[in-house]
């Protein structure tokens, strides 16, 4: 199975501007723990996630004042569609994260979570074994 059909192609996206509060609202309505941060001033492309926001929360910094940028990871380390998930989990375990944005023709396309690959490596929910 390849990350194209494991990816979210609804993808949030926030500017570097954002508070982490802002960032965190609208991660939250969308239940997703990661947010694309566009910055076209510095021309690149950045990921937000939960444990970024949880990090500077639990350094004291307050979330409405905090912007985005700040906390953004700015070294991502991209997949492409056409990975294998094997591929894009070996690189989330060796990088020590838990989302990878996917390019494809240097557009964002997609992003891709442990979430997403295990619940393409998982059968369908069944019940939980009583116990």
């Amino acid at each position: 199975m390849l990350v194209r059909d494991a990816m979210s192609t609804v993808i949030l996206t926030v500017g570097p501007a954002h508070t982490l509060r802002q960032a965190a609202n609208l991660m939250s309505a969308r239940r997703v723990g990661a947010a694309v941060v566009l910055d076209p001033d510095a021309g690149g492309i950045g990921i937000l996630t939960e444990r970024d926001i949880l990090n500077s929360v639990g350094l004291g910094q307050n979330p409405d004042t905090e912007r985005a940028f700040a906390h953004t990871t700015t070294d991502v380390v991209f997949a492409a569609p056409t990975w294998t998930l094997e591929q894009a989990a070996r690189a989330m375990t060796h990088g020590g994260f838990r989302h990878l944005v996917v390019l494809d023709r240097g557009e964002v396309a997609g992003i891709v979570s442990v979430r997403d690959i295990i619940r393409c490596w998982t059968p369908a929910r069944e019940p939980a074994p009583a116990l």
